[in-house]
């Protein structure tokens, strides 16, 4: 039977679903304007630039990890100068002078494994908790870094991503390269420091920094005061005590692990010979204590 008028949908056979009475109906649907696409931002790093981190001898056997966070005063080349002269850069603010050629002299020595940082301090500080504003700084013992002034998430970012996050991921492998050998990682951190700071002379040749982990700190401070020949501070031209977001707080104090970091002034190892001297001061005093037993154990000392 054909359909009457009274079956048909209320809207007639064009209703709303045919295209009648009702939202318009249209041959192609209708979209918003596409937004035109960014492109993304280019690497930070090129070619022609260092890698974040270097790892000396990583399948070393021993359970000694020496990191050195100081060590380049490398600037990657899509950042330029950072806005500063070439003095400026060859001064402590761009990195330890000295500590790179000691830790890898140290490694040598002890056939130990070593990650050295690739960048300078100035671009991003390995050495820092990212929520720490001198992270990136934008003024340094009274210099003003003009590249780090008004920075934006993404070029924060980029440079986290490139050379902070890499250089951690590489003390975390070797850190667990060492676990995975069922030996407790030794985390001996080495930097360098100026014999003069805000015209007060610094009188120490070593600082010995620690926290709670008296385990290497303790005995290495007895060993390098019985040498005789050097003012050694206690947690001196720096403090270790109560310190957040640095190399050692990430990779050894939580879990567990003895560690230390050193600091030598920088006239004693600006130079072949002083760096060749105190390696084997180093050498000397801490060799002894990585074959005490209580290294060999994974032990929390919680702050008070």
């Amino acid at each position: 039977m054909a359909s009457s008028a009274s079956d048909m949908p209320p809207d007639g056979p064009a209703g709303p679903f045919r295209g009648g009475p009702g939202p318009a109906a249209h041959e192609r649907p209708v979209t918003a304007p596409t937004p035109p696409r960014t492109a993304p931002p280019a690497p930070l790093l090129g070619p022609g630039d260092p890698p974040p981190a270097t790892v000396l001898n990583p399948g070393a056997a021993g359970p000694l990890l020496l990191v050195c966070d100081h060590a380049s005063r490398a600037i990657p080349k899509a950042l330029g100068d950072l806005g500063l002269p070439e003095e400026q850069l060859c001064r402590h603010i761009a990195y330890d002078i000295g500590a790179a050629d000691l830790t890898r002299l140290l490694a040598a020595r002890f056939g130990a494994t070593a990650v050295l940082s690739g960048y300078s301090r100035l671009v991003i500080d390995p050495n820092r908790d990212l929520d720490d504003p001198t992270a990136i700084p934008v003024v340094s013992d009274d210099v003003v870094i003009p590249a780090n002034r008004a920075l934006d998430a993404a070029a924060q970012a980029l440079r986290i991503d490139a050379l902070f996050r890499p250089y951690h991921a590489a003390v975390a492998r070797a850190v667990a390269a060492i676990r995975a050998r069922g030996q407790v990682p030794v985390v001996v951190s080495v930097h360098s420091f100026t014999p003069a700071m805000r015209g007060f002379d610094r009188p120490w040749h070593i600082g010995v920094l620690w926290d709670q982990d008296p385990r290497v700190p303790v005995p290495l401070l007895k060993a390098l005061r019985a040498d005789g020949r050097w003012c050694v501070g206690d947690n001196e031209p720096y403090t270790g005590r109560d310190t957040t977001g640095g190399t050692v707080e990430t990779h050894a104090t939580p879990a567990g692990y003895p560690n230390v970091l050193l600091e030598v002034r920088q006239d004693l190892v600006a130079t072949p010979e002083g760096v060749e001297l105190w390696a084997g001061v180093l050498v000397d005093a801490l060799a002894p204590i990585l074959f005490l037993p209580e290294l060999a154990v994974v032990r929390h000392y919680p702050r008070a």
